[in-house]
């Protein structure tokens, strides 16, 4: 049949039995959105990995940004400043990793060399309390010259010797990382008329403000948790000195660094070095250390970090803690360190285009303490 007779047809047929027009459209239309969906997944597993380094230099970026745009206030240009500020931070990391790598290849050292005495004190130490014999010759053996576990230990100690070169190689490997955030940075205000020019001024209002908004946060982010390492480090190291924990400086260094940068377990990794050097050095001391570590982190998590971030990183722990969670869960590693300024810049940018009403009454709203100091404000009722 041909098609002039098949629309011939389909006229005279009753309106319920004719196929609606939409319908041929609205196929199409799924199978191009199915055929769409697909190439998109496709794509995010093949670009997955460049996806990261750009997401990764885009943060990166953002918290550049800020140091870089008051160098170019002083009159520095734009990519002199970026290149000064790379290389401020390249120092400060290849700094922190030769003085990490020396404890540890100096404490795997005397581990090699005391572990003999460990075990005889642990044979006797069970024969005099249980009257259990320990034999530990055997084991006592692979740490002595030519043991195993002693050859063994000598290798991952000599090989942290070389971790200076290691973070050279390391910072090649993350040459497409620095160059993308480079471009990024020393470009950033002719990208950004760039991305403009293409929307209407409306939409650029928006898009600026969330870019702003992003600058502001990450930049805040990273300008509380430097104060908060810094007064870490400040303190540890002077507790390290006093309690007589070897290395004290670069434990100091340690503890300021992975408890502000490496979100939730952050704090016991921070922790747990000092801790297993105190315990090869003086076990005595192990107890000090973990009282000072936690006695600092009241005094920071009740007292220099509410004043800290209040300014710069309003929001709630719950938030945050939540927001690494889904941050690791997507990109990993990555998406933890990523998770806490990435949240904080959406609730600014939220908050900007939601409107807040004035709070009816109600004791849901009020805290303990508050409701206290009320009860207590009230003047007596005269009998």
């Amino acid at each position: 049949m041909s098609a002039e007779a098949r629309r011939d047809v389909e006229r005279h047929l009753p309106t319920r039995d004719r196929m609606p027009r939409w319908v041929p459209r609205a196929i199409a239309l799924a199978l191009a959105g199915v055929v769409g969906l697909a190439t998109a997944s496709w794509l995010l597993v093949r670009l997955r990995s460049l996806l990261v380094v750009l997401l990764v230099s885009l943060f990166l970026s953002f918290a550049m940004e800020p140091a870089v745009n008051w160098l170019a206030r002083k009159g520095w240009r734009r990519g002199l400043g970026t290149a000064a500020v790379f290389g401020a931070f390249v120092l400060l990391a290849a700094g922190f990793a030769a003085a990490m790598a020396s404890v540890l290849a100096d404490q795997i050292l005397k581990l090699i060399d005391a572990a003999p005495g460990y075990l005889a004190d642990i044979e006797r130490w069970a024969d005099e309390q249980f009257g259990i014999q320990l034999s530990t010759d055997d084991l006592s053996a692979q740490f002595s010259a030519g043991g195993g576990a002693a050859s063994l230990l000598g290798d991952v100690a000599g090989n942290l010797v070389s971790v200076g070169s290691t973070a050279v190689n390391l910072a090649v490997q993350l040459l497409t990382v620095a160059l993308f955030t480079f471009y990024l940075v020393a470009d950033g205000p002719r990208l950004r008329r760039l991305v403009c020019s293409t929307l209407s001024p409306q939409r650029q209002a928006v898009v600026l403000r969330g870019w702003e908004l992003a600058i502001d946060k990450t930049g805040g982010y990273i300008y509380s948790r430097t104060l908060l390492a810094l007064a870490a480090f400040v303190v540890h190291w002077a507790a390290f000195s006093i309690i007589g924990v070897p290395f004290p400086l670069p434990l100091a260094m340690w503890v300021g660094v992975l408890s502000q940068f490496v979100p939730v377990v952050g704090t016991y990794l921070a922790g747990l070095l000092p801790l297993l050097i105190a315990l090869l050095d003086e076990p005595v001391s192990a107890i000090w250390v973990v009282a000072e570590v936690l006695a600092y982190q009241q005094l920071e998590n009740y007292v220099l970090s509410p004043r800290i971030t209040a300014r710069t990183m309003n929001i709630h722990p719950a938030v945050a803690f939540g927001s690494v969670l889904v941050g690791a869960a997507l990109l990993g590693g990555v998406g933890a360190l990523l998770a806490v300024p990435a949240a904080a810049t959406i609730q600014a940018f939220v908050s900007t285009y939601v409107a807040r009403h004035e709070l009816i009454e109600s004791e849901l709203f009020e805290t303990h303490s508050q409701a206290a100091a009320d009860t207590e404000a009230e003047p007596p009722q005269a009998g």
